[in-house]
Order: structure tokens, then sequence, then C-alpha cells
């Protein structure tokens, strides 16, 4: 009996996710007993598995289940930052999240884009445009570093935060100077600020209110009659969320945050949860999001192009250091100090420096540049990845490491 394609491309599909599950499994435990982030670890079992060394796996970043994967998985797991999220921490630090992913994002795109201009010989506007997609960095990133590294809660929610708010201020720039670039636009700032505020207030207004209905429903003393299906009602309200936001042209991943954020404070609206219901929905989020964050890192190291990453390998190396060691620590301390409220120290400014991984978001951001054929768009993706194995496999092993020895770890942590 014939198979169709349809079922060869299931039992293919199914087999490389249970490939993917196993062998991160075991990834996870190994992170764990090494004491680093396993997001590392799951990029380099993923470079293992994929068609440029075993061939074990090969999913392609254009198939369906990566997007799924990368777009539901990002979108949880930045559901699941803004749940961690507390009012009070954010009323003290809001103004140095905020400078950060606006001014921030612009001096890091500045600073790489001349760094670029002046090591590759390329034409300043194709150097924005690689400047602008590195210039955020990367929550599904950053958010499990710091689920797995226990710095101090003002700290590390300042530095999700500022992840989670900086890559529509990335997108929104990258796709002005792209416009500007294939002449269908002229780079305006005025037009991107009204955007970046536009998409911000859309994005808050629809992740607050999916939030508080999800909170309602799970936790409202009369019309809590969901509390017993709350982990299904938070997959509900993270893709409804997503869609409402996106639908309106604002940014999705910031919607969702925030949702996250109202319904991880809903004891401030008065909601409860009882405690069963609540320790059945903690381990729900924690085993889900451990599932994503394993696809998410397994996938995008399967998809390394080790060839095309060869052409730019020492250039790429060259401008992934000017962002780790130039662009951060410039963006950090021009925007950090100002803020009197907060009083940052100079440790905890030293390790914002270091954290500021790239992932998925700069990754999409590439891909799409590539998918309309922008100028130098094969050169910006291949560096783009090239900083992507840099700032995981250097800057996430290394958090804990630093954070001990700047004595910035939470109490019982040291």
């Amino acid at each position: 009996m014939e198979t169709s394609a349809a079922i060869e491309i299931a039992r293919h599909t199914l087999l490389s996710c249970g490939l993917i599950l196993a062998v991160g499994t075991i990834a996870g435990l190994l992170a764990q007993k090494i004491r680093v982030p396993d997001v590392a670890v799951f990029l380099v079992a993923g470079i293992a598995l994929g068609p440029q060394v075993s061939g074990l796996i090969d999913i392609q970043a254009g198939s369906p289940l990566n997007e799924i994967v990368l777009l539901f998985g990002a979108s949880y797991i930045l559901f699941d930052g803004g749940a961690s999220m507390r009012f009070g921490v954010l009323k003290q630090v809001w103004i140095t999240i905020v400078v950060i992913a606006t001014a921030g994002v612009l001096i890091t795109a500045g600073i790489v884009s001349l760094a670029a201009h002046y090591i590759l010989g390329i034409p300043l506007i194709v150097a924005l445009l690689l400047g602008t997609t590195l210039a955020s960095t990367d929550p599904a990133t950053l958010i499990p570093i710091f689920r797995q590294v226990r710095i101090r809660d003002r700290l590390a929610q300042t530095v999700m935060s500022e992840s989670a708010f900086n890559d529509a201020v990335g997108a929104i720039l990258t796709f002005t100077v792209l416009a500007a670039a294939t002449g269908s636009g002229q780079f305006s700032m005025a037009h991107a600020i009204a955007d970046l505020v536009r998409q911000s207030v859309i994005g808050i207004v629809a992740g607050a209110a999916f939030g508080y209905l999800a909170a309602l429903l799970i936790a409202h003393q009369r019309w809590g009659f969901l509390a017993q299906y709350a982990p299904v009602v938070t997959l509900a309200a993270v893709i409804g969320t997503y869609f409402a936001a996106d639908g309106l042209a604002a940014s999705g991943f910031m919607a969702v945050f925030v949702a996250g954020i109202v319904l991880g404070n809903k004891e401030a609206f008065g909601f409860r949860m009882g405690q069963d219901e609540l320790q059945k929905l903690d381990d729900f989020v924690l085993t889900t999001c451990f599932i994503l964050r394993l696809f998410i890192f397994m996938l995008l190291g399967v998809q390394v192009d080790f060839a095309l990453i060869g052409q730019y390998w020492l250039t790429g190396a060259a401008i992934a250091a000017v962002l780790m060691l130039v662009a951060r620590p410039a963006t950090v301390f021009v925007c950090a100090p100002p803020d009197y409220r907060a009083r940052w120290s100079f440790r905890e400014m030293l390790f914002m420096c270091w954290t500021r991984e790239t992932g998925i978001i700069p990754a999409a951001l590439a891909g799409l540049l590539s998918g309309m054929n922008a100028p130098g768009a094969e050169m910006i993706e291949s560096i783009t990845f090239i900083t992507i194995l840099m700032t995981i496999l250097i800057q996430a092993p290394t958090t804990e490491w630093l954070g001990r020895k700047l004595g910035l770890m939470q109490p019982g942590e040291s």
C-alpha cells in the first residue's frame, strides 16, 4: 500500500519532534548538572542533530512547524516572563526600562551600523539595516535564563522587561530603514516615533484587557468558573492576545507580555486562586515553557548554515564583539544613570552590559529581510546568526558566574 506524501511528511515531522524531545530532555539535565542556562546547551544539541553535522533532523526555517514553534513559543515564554513581574518592582525601574527600550535601541543600532559600515565597507543604508536588525535583545532567550539564574528581582525584572518592549522598537526601525533603502519611502524619525507610540498603546491595552479577562475567569470569587481549567485559559489567552494586537497592527509580543503582567499581579485586582489550582497552573506553565524553549533553540541550532556563516565569520565576529563590548555598555551607561529613582550601582549596570543575548526576534527580522530581497539580506542573515551563536554561547553560560562575582544573586543564592 502506497503511503501518501502527506502521511510521509507527518511521519517525518513526528519523528523529528520525538528526537528533539528525547535529546532535549537529556540536554536539559546536562545543563542542570553543569549549572549553565539550558538555552545554550539546546542550541549546541540542535547543531549536532542538524543537516550540517549528523543530518538526523532537517526542518527548514520557513516550514510550518518551525513558524508555529517560534510564534507560539516566543509568545508563551513572554507571557510567563510577564507573569513573574511585580508591580512594586516595575514602579521603581519603569523609567530605565522605557529609556533603554527606546533610546537605547537607537544608540545600539547607531554604533553597530557605523562599525558595520567601516568593517565590511558596505553602504551606510545597508549597515543601518544590519544595525537595526541586531539592536533589540531577545526575551525568549533572556526570560528562561533569569528563570534559572537567581539574580536580584529588581535587576532581573528590568532586563526581562526591557527585552520584551524593545523588539517592537527594533522592528519599526528596521522596516523604516528598509523603506528608505528600497526607495519605497524616506526615513522619518517622527513617523517612526508615532508608529511606536501607536503600537505600544494598542499592545498595552490589548494585553491588559486579555490578561484581566483571563484573571477574571480563573480567579474571581464569582466569575472564576474556569479555575480548574486555568492552564487551558492561559493557552487561549496567549493566542487571543497575540492575534488581537497583531490584527490591530501592533506588537503581539508586547501585548502577551503585558497580559502576563496583569495575570501575574491578579491579587492587585482583588482576585485569588485556590492553592491546588495555583499549583496546577504553575506546574503546567513550567513544563510547557521548558518544552517550548527546548524546541525553539534546538530548531535554531538545526538551521545553522555553516557554509553561509563561513563567508562572514571573521567580520561577523568583529561586529558581534562591537555589539557586546561597545554598543551595549554605551547604551546602559547612557540610559540607566539618569534614572535617579532606581539609583543603579556600577555593579548592576556592569551586569546589564553583559545581558543582551540575541535570539529569535533578530533572527525573525533577518529572515523577513531575506524573504523581501532587501539589500544585503544574505550578509545580514549570516551576521545575525553569528551574533546569536556568540551571545548565547558566550554570555548565557557566564551569566550566573558574573552575577556571583558582582554579588548580585538573590539572598541564599550567593
